[in-house]
């Protein structure tokens, strides 16, 4: 039984990883120039998502502010989700949906990317955070799964992965993160 589980999830694991290369591989590197770009030009990363989803934004923004692979310069890279004073009071005053927008609202410049981070493309704080990075000016790129929700027509570049599987989509996106980390590191 174990077994069967183990194989079957790899197979699917393997199967979507071709898949989504087939799908992805262009709009990684053009993420990967957008962020490069972005940090050259004296800009930061902000990333954001919920649950898993924030676990990936910080985990990517770590790789950034710390070291991927190799030693270099820390790069300027923030997830939204690490702030529990600003996120509980922004979710008190406000609505659980603004707590990625007020803090763009307060924090982003323009020329600074986004990266908002949904497997279903649809969750309400990531898209409001978005929209309002658009409106400052941001380069807003998204890493979302099934049809791309909200985030097909509000981001510049949004990395889908084709399946409703959460656990699936979420693999991807770390492996997008790791790509776009080692990539951006190859430039630093």
């Amino acid at each position: 039984m174990a077994n069967n589980t183990i194989q079957n999830i790899f197979k699917e694991h393997i199967s979507l990883s071709s898949h989504t290369l087939k799908n992805c591989e262009e709009s990684i590197k053009q993420s990967a120039l957008i962020c490069i770009e972005a940090l050259k030009g004296g800009n930061k990363i902000l990333l954001f998502g919920n649950g898993g989803s924030a676990s990936d934004a910080q985990h990517i923004s770590a790789e950034l502010t710390g070291r991927f692979a190799k030693e270099r310069d820390a790069l300027s890279a923030f997830a939204l989700s690490t702030d529990t004073s600003a996120i509980t009071s922004i979710a008190n005053d406000y609505g659980y949906e603004f707590i990625f927008s007020r803090q763009i609202n307060a924090v982003a410049k323009s020329g600074d990317v986004l990266i908002g981070i949904s497997t279903s493309g649809n969750s309400k704080n990531v898209v409001n955070g978005i929209k309002e990075g658009a409106k400052k000016g941001c380069i807003c790129l998204g890493f979302s799964g099934n049809d791309g929700g909200e985030l097909n027509n509000l981001c510049k570049i949004n990395l889908v992965v084709p399946s409703k599987e959460t656990a699936r989509i979420q693999e991807m996106h770390i492996l997008f993160g790791h790509i776009l980390c080692q990539l951006i590191e190859d430039e630093f």
